[in-house]
Parts: structure tokens; sequence; C-alpha cells
């Protein structure tokens, strides 16, 4: 067995950085895209890089997957129609697809390769992927959403990486007012939104966008996340319409099994942090 050694991703926003104990470097592929790795570590499972930044381990990958997935669908009315944009990995649609309401869930991720190596390295987050109501697509979602027909989607889910290469374009008011086209009435928009600890002017800025775009609604959702930048990381929901409140009664008598997520989790994640509060302006 190799000598474990540590690898670190530095974050210079914050001034800080993240590090695992790794054993060996299991894979690796350079896309059209970007550069993914997997390294096996000696406490967390497996690893997944893209271009140096951390994106999932086996251990908490949970966290981010089901706070992306289950806050939304429980407070929508009836979601049939779900579109995730990226979510290479899979694990998103996987936790869409427990719901048994979903008619169909689109992921459409422009890089396949994130995919495969998740099929390889993390399968058990590809459990849903020959679900008959499951497409998956390896295209542009920009492209996608502006020709998504208009109101045919429930909940699009922006299940990106950080702001810049393949995902910059996934953060301003051109796209978003594709998935608000492509929304019913009653549709929620989603996005990974950063950490509300350091990143605050990015949410504020990701929202003003969402608001150019006709969103009226918003509610950044904080979250626990030991593989992101400070450890704390957030999702946005925005709406055409209408507040937040969700299905408590449905949530608590959900009949899959979640790690983290729970009626009462959702709840909590409701209330307001003062400090976010004040930044965000509500």
């Amino acid at each position: 067995m190799t000598q474990p050694t540590w690898m670190y991703e530095n974050f210079e926003p914050a001034g800080s950085a993240i590090g695992y104990r790794i054993t060996r470097k299991l894979d690796e592929v350079q896309s059209p895209f970007q550069k993914i790795e997997i390294f096996e570590s000696t406490d967390w499972g497996n690893v997944m890089l893209i271009d140096g930044a951390m994106m999932l381990t086996t251990r908490d990958n949970f966290l981010y997957h089901e706070m992306m997935s289950h806050p939304a669908l429980f407070t929508h009315g009836d979601p049939r129609r779900v579109v995730i944009i990226g979510g290479g990995d899979c694990g998103t649609l996987r936790e869409v697809l427990k719901h048994p309401g979903v008619e169909s869930a689109t992921q459409c991720d422009i890089d396949e390769q994130v995919t495969r190596m998740a099929e390889k390295w993390f399968p058990e987050l590809c459990d849903s992927n020959n679900d008959a109501r499951a497409e998956l697509l390896f295209d542009d979602g920009i492209a996608y959403m502006a020709n998504c027909p208009a109101g045919s989607v429930d909940i699009v889910i922006v299940d990106s990486t950080d702001p810049v290469g393949p995902a910059e374009g996934l953060f301003n008011k051109a796209f978003y007012a594709s998935c608000f086209r492509a929304l019913k009435d009653d549709g929620i928009l989603v996005q990974q939104s950063e950490s509300p600890l350091v990143l605050l002017e990015l949410i504020k800025e990701m929202r003003g966008e969402m608001g150019k775009a006709g969103f009226t609604t918003f509610k950044t959702l904080p979250f626990p996340q030991p593989c992101y930048p400070t450890g704390w990381w957030s999702c946005t929901l925005a709406r055409k319409s209408g507040g937040f409140d969700y299905r408590a009664v449905d949530a608590r008598a959900k009949t899959f099994k979640t790690k983290y997520y729970t009626a009462d989790v959702h709840q909590g994640a409701m209330a307001s942090i003062p400090f976010v509060a004040e930044a965000l302006g509500e």
C-alpha cells in the first residue's frame, strides 16, 4: 500500500484550504472541458476533483445531493417534470427519482466524462441512471434550457460547479430567463449557491440576476458540506410568485430513506440567519 500523503485545495477568496489524506490516485481523464481526477482517501472514501477543485467524496456527498433536491420537490405542490442542468455525478438525479410522483427527470451535463467517472468510482450515485423516468443528455445546458418549451417544467435544478469555466454561463440573467420561460407558473428554480460564510456577495449577485430574469421570491438554504470551501454551503430557490411553505406532512411521511434531509431539517434550514438576511436584504 502506498504511504498516505496529504492533498490540499487552496481557496484564495477565503484564505483557507481543505485537505484529505490520500493513499493513491485511482484515475484521471482530461475531457474537452476539464481535468477530472479520482483519489482514494484514508477516511473519506473516493474523492473527485475537477480542475483541482474538490467536487465530492464518498463520505459526505449525500448532504449536497439531498439538499439540492428534496427541499424543492417537497415545496412544489406536485412536481412531475424535473430538469437537472449539470449534475454529471448523478447523485441529484438519484434523489429526485426517489419521489414517486416524478414522471420524468432530464439530466443535461456538458461533460460525459464526469458521469463515466461516477459510474466507475461512485456507482452508488448512479443507481437511478437506468430508471425509465431518467434521461441523460451530454450537451450544453444553456442551449438546452433556451430550447425548452415554455411552461413545460416544474423544477429546474442547476447542479453546477463554481461560476468559472464551463459553468460560468449558468449564473447570469440570460440563463435564468431561459429557466423562467421553461418553468410553469408554480415552478421552482434551484441553484447551488456557494458558501454563505464567505461568498455572500456572489449569492446576492446571483439572486439579483434571477430577479432581472423575472423571479420575484427567493430563499437561500444553508447546509454543511465538509469538502467545499469553509465546510458550509447553500442552495437558492427562486419562484415566479408565492412563498416557500413546504409540504411538511408529505416530507414526514416520505417512503424513501435519506441520510440528512428530514422535514425538521428542512424547517431549520428555512430559519433566518441574521448576518445572511442582512446581507441579502431580507
